[in-house]
């Protein structure tokens, strides 16, 4: 067969190595005869073979091995096709599958050395190859949820980054996770506030629109140069940041981050505000023009205890003495909202007054 299907691995030292399958059936296993030679006491002395079918299939068969075959963490029971990117594992011995490829390491190595151990590595990702397609604008989706007055009149909407990738999971939570995985969470960031608001930018119509940040991306260059590009658009959509509450407490950081995009004509706001601590001392250095409650102080706030909604009304009284627009996130009963503006909230977000919707919807 031609030598394009590779085994890919990773030493403990980090130093990634590609190892041939030039001929099928390719036998992996302890003992010398195999093609692939895996010193462990974790593999049986003939654990696995790979072998193509008639339409040119690549597919793996466990010869009954004490430890097992598995293809993305599942154990097989039976011979199974597998694919690019599948992470395979024989035994505790982990390789990636690839096809023709430059190889970046050696690929005439027949043996491999693997340290005892029990549990299944996890060098490679599960999901890395369509991640990075995410990042490259496939699959990527978003939605908005309204930001109202007082009164109920919309302000702004917080725009929300989703997925549609056939091959990932769409909610931010799992890309998230997948992101820190792979070291990547600003970049999907940047990717979903990119995305999103060059697409909400014609449906705005005056409102306002909140963008989240990472706390990874907050501080550097590369974020700050990519939101002048976003105000540069054409349509100039009005931006209102949202700082993590875990960045706030650098100060001077902060600081520097408020003057610069005070010069771009960019707002912010201070996000999850209190999830903590309240954070006073920052909030007084560097004032936000919006502080946006934590979720956790406003949900059921109508059934909270006198001790506890006196707390949050001292809260809102002193943001706004502070000369921020406090704003409580997670209003999703009348009750809430009523308590909420009793208590001198001035933005109101939750499902209550608008839940997330796809873009589209936006009138």
């Amino acid at each position: 067969m031609d030598a394009n299907w590779f085994l890919d691995s990773i030493d403990a030292d980090g130093r990634r190595r590609r190892r041939a399958i030039s001929k099928t059936p390719y036998a992996i296993g302890r003992d010398t005869a195999n093609d692939l030679v895996i010193e462990s006491s974790g593999l049986s002395r003939r654990h696995a073979v790979l072998d193509l079918d008639i339409s040119g299939r690549l597919r793996v068969t466990d010869l009954n091995s004490t430890n097992g075959t598995f293809i993305n963490r599942q154990r097989l029971d039976q011979a199974s096709f597998v694919a690019v990117d599948d992470v395979l594992h024989f035994g505790t011995a982990e390789f990636r599958l690839a096809r023709d490829e430059e190889a970046d390491a050696a690929t005439d190595q027949r043996t491999m050395i693997v340290p005892k151990g029990q549990a299944l590595p996890e060098r490679f990702v599960l999901g890395e190859k369509p991640f990075m397609e995410l990042l490259g604008g496939r699959g990527l989706s978003a939605a908005a949820q309204p930001i109202v007055n007082a009164d109920g009149s919309l302000f702004a909407y917080e725009l929300l980054g989703r997925g549609n990738h056939p091959d990932l999971q769409g909610s931010p939570m799992h890309l998230f996770h997948l992101a820190a995985q792979l070291g990547r969470e600003a970049e999907l960031s940047e990717a979903f506030r990119h995305f999103g608001v060059l697409a909400i930018a014609p449906r705005l119509h005056g409102a306002k629109l909140f963008v989240n940040t990472h706390p990874k991306e907050t501080f550097t260059e590369t974020f700050f140069e990519a939101l002048c590009a976003l105000r540069a658009q054409a349509r100039q959509p009005d931006l209102v940041v949202e700082i993590h509450e875990t960045v706030i407490v650098e100060i001077s950081r902060m600081r520097e981050l408020a003057a610069k995009l005070q010069d771009i004509g960019v707002s912010f706001a201070y996000d999850d505000w209190g999830a903590g601590q309240a954070r006073i001392n920052e909030l007084v250095d560097v004032p936000a023009q919006y502080v946006k409650f934590d979720i956790g102080l406003v949900r059921e706030i109508h059934r909270a205890s006198e001790r506890k909604q006196k707390l949050v009304r001292d809260l809102v009284r002193m943001v706004r003495d502070l000369g921020s627009v406090p704003l409580a996130e997670g209003v999703e009963f009348e009750a809430d909202a009523t308590v909420c503006i009793d208590m001198g909230f001035e933005l109101l977000q939750g499902y209550h007054t608008g839940r997330p919707m796809p873009l589209e919807a936006l009138r």
